[in-house]
Order: structure tokens, then sequence, then C-alpha cells
């Protein structure tokens, strides 16, 4: 699933200002010496009652990040255990969670040389000039990468990312704002029936053409899937695109789409009016299943046979020269034979 044009978010700061009262006539009286080392905030701390206090304060010291955070009024991300040093690998190529800003701007490097450079997006002036495709959701996501360290460093003496996944919990996504693919289809009623699961949006994926073999796709999966068992979650959100802008040319694959892989009544969710095209374009038996199969991208094919459903209408994208299809994959749905094939734990190419 890859999420395409930006949506605004709303940030969840921390409200609230620090300012200075003046003191009062008391505080403002002259002190002793003895008097005012007594008061030092410090040596107050060191006070036995106060060791508690001592050490919640100790240990804000020592997350500087998060203390600036919170003076800037900015929200503070949440601590999660910490990630594997590898979710998997097979031979050279690896795969793996971002670990700093510096992993997220590669990845954005390759989104943006697949999306704009390769593909059919229409980079603004600030995107084009920082040559990364980028936007308020990198943010508060996990981007998985894959890795090849087999090949050629690049000028910064990194190994390169040759793909990429962008994911976004729903209890982070609840706390910014919402998910990406809620700009583009009205999933609120599909959550709310399914209230008692866990979502997860998969988006901006993309590997560079030169790794589209199955074995890079098998390992972006692993990770996927090694992802999805560590945070116990229950199923997977997210946009799908076809390159092109005129439905019509795209009419049986999407047909074929909506005949054929529709998603259940407890599972659909459909495009907001004002986006929405129709999907149901040619009648069911008229549909040449083999030559829409054939036009289907591989990512949307990879889908439906590890048992995804699609929901109702499609959304043109014409930032990124797309049109968008949503996709539901409940992992109670998922294929068995893809479950024996990854392994339930995800230990299949476990490093």
């Amino acid at each position: 699933m890859d999420g395409n044009k930006p949506a605004n978010i709303k940030p969840a700061g921390i409200s609230g200002a620090f300012g200075r009262k003046p003191l009062s006539p008391q505080r403002s009286a002259v002190r002793s010496p003895l008097d005012v080392i007594r008061q030092n905030a410090l040596v107050q701390m060191l006070r036995p009652e106060n060791a508690k206090s001592a050490a919640t304060a100790a240990a804000t010291w020592l997350m500087p990040n998060l203390l600036h955070s919170s003076l800037r009024g900015e929200a503070i991300p949440d601590i999660q255990p910490p990630a594997p040093a590898t979710l998997g690998r097979i031979g050279a190529l690896e795969v793996r969670l971002a670990r700093s800003k510096g992993d997220v701007k590669r990845a954005q490097k390759l989104r943006y040389k697949v999306f704009y450079k390769n593909g059919t997006a229409i980079a603004d002036a600030a995107t084009m000039l920082a040559q990364r495709d980028k936007d308020a959701f990198d943010k508060i996501c996990d981007h998985l990468l894959v890795v090849d360290h087999a090949a050629k460093p690049t000028m910064s003496g990194k190994q390169p990312v040759v793909g990429t996944y962008r994911l976004l919990r729903q209890d982070v996504a609840e706390k910014h704002g919402g998910f990406y693919t809620g700009d583009e289809f009205d999933i609120s009623g599909l959550m709310a029936r399914q209230s008692g699961l866990k979502f997860l949006e998969l988006g901006r994926s993309c590997v560079l053409p030169a790794y589209r073999t199955k074995r890079s796709v098998e390992l972006l999966w692993h990770g996927v899937w090694s992802y999805v068992r560590r945070h116990n979650l229950d199923v997977m959100i997210g946009c799908a695109s076809f390159e092109g802008t005129d439905p019509d040319r795209l009419a049986l694959p999407l047909s074929f789409l909506h005949h054929f892989a529709a998603a259940p009544e407890g599972w659909r969710a459909s495009a907001h009016p004002d986006r929405r095209v129709e999907m149901n374009r040619i009648a069911k038996e008229n549909i040449d299943t083999k030559a829409a199969l054939r036009m289907l991208p591989p990512l949307i094919k990879g889908y439906l046979r590890v048992g995804a459903f699609i929901g109702d209408g499609a959304v043109v994208d014409h930032q990124f020269g797309t049109t968008d299809v949503l996709v539901v994959m409940p992992v109670s749905a998922i294929s068995g034979r893809y479950l024996d094939h990854f392994g339930a734990d995800a230990t299949r190419h476990a490093a």
C-alpha cells in the first residue's frame, strides 16, 4: 500500500507557557546565606523525603531531547521497547527499521527517485530543492528499510537503501489527527465496526527497479510481518496505486477489482464522495480476467494473493499521477500458505 498526496496533521502538542511571576514581598526580603542554601532547589531535592522526585528528575535530565520537546510545546513521542538490530536477512540484503533521522532521509531520497525522477509524480519547488519525498507523516511513522550490504556505499559512506515501507500504527495515528488514508477514503465506519482490532497503515512503498525481484519483495514483506507480530496488530490498510489518472484507460483492472475483490460489508470503506471515481465500469460477464490480472500492478496482485480486499471506489491523485484504491487486509484473512511460508512468528528470514 503506498500513500500519496500529503494531508494535514493535527499535532498533539503540549499547551501552556512557562512564565515568571513577580516575587512576593516575603520572597523578596533579604535572606541569610544559610536560608539561601536550605532553599536551593538542588539541596531540597537531595533531602530524603524528596528522593523519589530526585530520581524522576534525574531520569528526565538523561533524556534531553524529550525535555526540550516539552519546552517547545511539541508532542513527546511514545517510548517503545528498542527494535531489534535487524528484522531479517537474505544474503546481502537486510530489512530493518530506520534508527535515525539520517535513515529516514535516505528513505525519503529513495522515494523521490522512484516517485518523481523515475515516476509520474510532480514535484513542487521545495520537493525538487530537497530531492526528497517528505511530508508531516514521516515524523510519526516507523520506516522499514531494505539495505544492500554488497552494493557500493553512497557518498555518505552508508550502504544504499533499495526498498522502503512507511508504517503507521493506529495508536500513534489517533494522537496526531488520523491516518494518511483518511484523506482519500472514509475509513471511520470500518474502524468503528472493527473497534476491537488494532490497525496498521502501510504506505509509501517503493523499491529500486534493479531490486524488484522476488527476494527483495519477500524481504520487505517479512519485515512488515515481523512488525505486525511485534506490535500485535490485527488489520493492515492503505492506498495502492495504478499509474495514470484516466479511469477509462484503467476500466478493465478497476472493474475486475470491483467484481472479484470487493471487501465484504464488515470490512468495506468507500472513497470520499467528492473524490470518488466509479470502479464498476465494465459488466462482470464482460471482463477478461486474464487480461485484467496482467494489468494489475505487482503490489496489488501481491496483496490479493495474500488475502486482501479492495474498498469501494477509486481516487485520482493528480500530484502523483496515479489512481488509488483502498486495500484492507485483516490478519485473520491472510492465506494460510503465506503464514506457513513466513512463519507465524516471522522467523523465516530472521537474522
